[in-house]
């Protein structure tokens, strides 16, 4: 891995052609060997990363450090492994909020139950395990991203299962308990568009050999700073919603008291992660297009950049001195998403971004 300070000419002659006033708007911070799934910064600029569980990495979580990828927390934890369920299996989502690295492990390389573990990073040792068996998750849940919301003491996590039963999950904090709420709602359903990158359609083989394409529900979620609003929607799906932390901590509201409280919020093409910064602007990953964009508050989407390398940009997060950091993990060349055929191949990037305003260390 190496440090890669200036973007190539290619993306050089693709900002000219969409336009003389457009911007880079990224850096390519790192190279990297292995595929990213997605990160997070520490308040003290520890960079995490969680690496997809699509290129059957040795290390579900890892830290970049000095050009180099390092086993997170250690090599016993990060470990794949089946035999144990403090190990980590197959983490997507990561997290950090006051000295916590949250790691969402969905458990489906090797069949577990999924879980949320908390490491302290200052302690620097296991803070909380939090076991998510039926029937708050199920035998085709796919537990992905979450917010962490520091005023109600709750994690709100995406899950876009199987598509119909799509559903986001509520975990309380201060009980360790978990709820399975908005289940089919049309916030997080998918919807009947297809992805096509580069001219070729995202296409994944079912047990009989046939190739079909998938339409995956609820994905991106992020959390306003002063956790208020609760950002989410479907992978494949054109719109944004949006509720209230508040409504989806009360554990009194009826699934329908919920439901009425859930706006559509803005436009968006399909994207994977996304965050948020103080200002309310929205960042996500344009993955039709190989581009970066942002939901401005005034709830209209526009693009920040568009190059080549920006080849399925998947996770955002803010690190000190207002850094955002985004990975890009060509997940559409992946052999899961590629009818079976690893096309793939390193290295992947760990971006920095131009936000328009500062963001919060960890979301």
């Amino acid at each position: 891995m190496k440090t890669l300070p200036k973007l190539t000419a290619l993306c050089f002659l693709l900002l000219f052609a969409i336009g003389a006033n457009a911007k880079s708007n990224f850096d390519i911070f790192a190279e990297l060997d292995s595929g990213p799934g997605n990160v997070t910064a520490t308040e003290d600029g520890r960079i995490i990363l969680s690496l997809h569980q699509f290129y059957e990495p040795q290390y579900s979580v890892v830290e970049y450090k000095d050009g180099s990828l390092l086993p997170f927390p250690n090599k016993e934890l990060s470990a794949a492994d089946s035999m144990s369920k403090l190990k980590l299996d197959s983490v997507l989502g990561i997290r950090s909020s006051n000295g916590i690295v949250w790691m969402l492990d969905n458990g489906m390389r090797s069949g577990v139950t999924p879980k949320l573990v908390g490491w302290d990073t200052k302690a620097d040792k296991l803070y909380k395990v939090i076991q998510l068996p039926e029937p708050v998750s199920h035998k085709n849940s796919f537990v992905n991203d979450f917010a962490v919301d520091t005023k109600h003491n709750h994690i709100f996590i995406s899950d876009p299962a199987g598509g119909a039963n799509a559903a986001l999950i509520v975990i309380d904090l201060n009980s360790g308990t978990a709820r399975r709420v908005l289940e089919g709602h049309k916030s997080v359903l998918p919807e009947n568009i297809d992805l096509i990158i580069d001219k070729t359609p995202i296409q994944v083989k079912d047990k009989s050999g046939k190739l079909i394409r998938p339409h995956i529900g609820v994905n991106p979620i992020t959390e306003d700073l002063n956790n208020e609003w609760v950002y989410f929607g479907p992978m494949h799906g054109l719109s944004l919603y949006r509720v209230k932390a508040e409504d989806l901590a009360n554990k009194t509201l009826s699934e329908n008291e919920l439901a009425a409280r859930v706006e559509r919020y803005s436009e968006k093409p399909i994207s994977d992660g996304i965050t948020i910064d103080k200002a309310g602007n929205i960042y996500l990953g344009e993955l039709a297009e190989n581009s970066i964009g942002v939901i401005s508050p005034d709830r209209k989407y526009r693009r920040l950049a568009q190059c080549p390398r920006l080849s399925w940009v998947d996770s955002f997060s803010f690190g000190p001195a207002g850094t955002l950091y985004a990975v890009v993990n060509r997940l559409h060349q992946s052999a899961t998403l590629n009818g079976g055929v690893l096309a793939a191949k390193p290295p992947f990037y760990l971006l920095k971004v131009n936000s328009l305003a500062p963001g919060l260390p960890g979301r």
